[in-house]
């Protein structure tokens, strides 16, 4: 059951402990309940506004999702394409090495697919016959009975060819990716001449450095907690709009940038290295051994033989080394709770924002993003410059006196502090005059701090 009311008020977040019959039906059941008190969020939970954090623009035109074929009669094998005449170690370029989820989690790299991306039918047909034919034959029939009618019409090209993710990817020698449902989340470097599958997260940066700040604790926790839950096994989701556009990536110094690179690299190279040993072995099951690890349980049996397989004990010390220096890029401890990490990222994705609506924004890749390097100034950012700008969302200025200081006091809770003019500020046609009385009225009552500044603190 959820009960709401307006204005900026404490929560109460019942959760239910435990339920016990009692003598007879009609009683009903005694059931005891975990109490939290807090601002309940749209997720229903208390801590962190992971749904509240914005995209930012420093992250933009780089998260994408991999091609949907629409029908699986694209793919073959290498022996069709040796019987078609070509060499696996010369392919066309309408014959590219194909990776999905599955792939990338056993490390198998041996699937193709035949892509006649930009071809027209003709183009398609006369340059690469046979391979037009069995398209014909095997993908045809079926699209001729799907819905979307570009879908049918255009039945020799995949149904979502991903036009910017290619741009994105064009310049680059390869690629990280991850697998959007897995039980662990972990990130991995393709090759550029590896087309992801739908089922994979594209992001097309290049160097070791990113690849270790995806894959530590700080955005693995974010993501997990942005990007909700699917399947069975209730495995965290990877969704690009809302687990990689809105993290806020450390700023790095020169020496840290260059550490994490070596880090990324190592880590990449040690689970392919071991994979390539050990052709049965996932990475579902190195981090399922880790994860066991890390929690002090006895490495035994099956596990054991993972452990060694997996050199895990070196996979655990690239992890904790490269969350140390991710810790120490952000200026935060490394020994952070969970919710102090949510509750760190959350307001730096805020503060994030609000720069980026001043003109100040940390392109992660901006040789690609912005291209011809204009600097953004406050006042004078447009569409036109830099795409879609980030911009603080003013409220209206409500009419009445108890909805103006309702709508105060929220603005000033989530600030946590601000002069009255900062307030005003976040309302159309609100005045720092109007403000500073109800503020005072918020203190008199015990509902805000006034310091000596002239600040006010929730």
């Amino acid at each position: 059951m959820t009960v709401a009311g307006r204005g900026n008020l404490t929560g109460r977040l019942l959760t239910i402990k435990s339920e016990t019959r009692e003598t007879s039906e009609a009683e009903g059941k005694a059931v005891s309940f975990d109490n939290g008190i807090g601002k309940v969020f749209a997720d229903l939970k208390i801590g962190a506004d992971i749904l509240g954090s914005r995209p930012l623009l420093s992250n933009s035109d780089l998260g994408y999702m991999g091609v949907i074929p629409v029908n699986m009669g694209f793919v073959i094998t290498k022996e069709q394409a040796q019987l078609f005449g070509y060499e696996v170690a010369d392919l066309p370029q309408v014959i590219k090495k194909y990776m999905n989820g599955s792939n990338l989690t056993s490390g198998r790299r041996d699937r193709l697919i035949i892509d006649f991306f930009q071809h027209t039918q003709d183009e398609a047909k006369t340059s690469h016959p046979r391979l037009y034919q069995l398209l014909l034959d095997e993908v045809k029939p079926f699209r001729d009975q799907v819905r979307r009618q570009g879908h049918r019409e255009k039945w020799w090209l995949f149904g979502e060819q991903r036009h910017g993710m290619r741009l994105a990817l064009s310049a680059l020698p390869r690629y990280v990716a991850t697998i959007e449902t897995s039980k662990h989340r972990t990130f991995s470097f393709m090759e550029n001449d590896i087309l992801p599958d739908q089922k994979l997260r594209v992001v097309a940066l290049a160097d070791g450095w990113p690849l270790s700040v995806l894959s530590s604790k700080f955005h693995t926790m974010f993501s997990d907690a942005a990007g909700g839950r699917l399947g069975v096994g209730n495995d965290p989701v990877y969704n690009g709009t809302r687990c990689f556009d809105p993290f806020p990536f450390p700023d790095l110094t020169d020496a840290q940038k260059a550490t994490l690179c070596t880090l990324g690299e190592d880590l990449d190279a040690h689970r392919k290295r071991q994979q390539v040993a050990h052709p049965k072995l996932t990475l579902t099951q190195m981090y399922n051994v880790l994860e066991k690890l890390r929690a002090g349980e006895v490495i035994e049996g099956k596990d054991k033989e993972i452990y060694d397989q997996g050199l895990i004990g070196i996979l655990r010390d690239l992890h904790h080394r490269i969350d140390a220096v991710v810790a120490d890029a952000y200026g935060w401890p490394v020994d952070l709770s969970d919710e102090d990490i949510l509750l760190r990222l959350v307001a730096l994705n805020k503060e994030r924002a609000e720069e980026e609506a001043r003109g100040h924004i940390r392109w992660l890749r901006p040789e690609y993003q912005n291209p011809t390097g204009q600097q953004a100034t406050k006042g004078k950012t447009s569409d036109m410059d830099l795409g879609v700008v980030a911009k603080i969302e003013k409220s209206p200025w409500p009419k009445t006196m108890p909805e103006q200081i309702a709508a105060v006091r929220e603005a000033l809770y989530d600030m946590g502090e601000a002069t009255p003019a900062e307030v005003a500020r976040r309302f159309v046609r609100a005045r720092a005059g109007t403000v500073e009385p109800l503020m005072e009225s918020l203190a008199a009552l015990g509902q805000a701090e006034r310091g000596e500044d002239g600040r006010y603190a929730a």
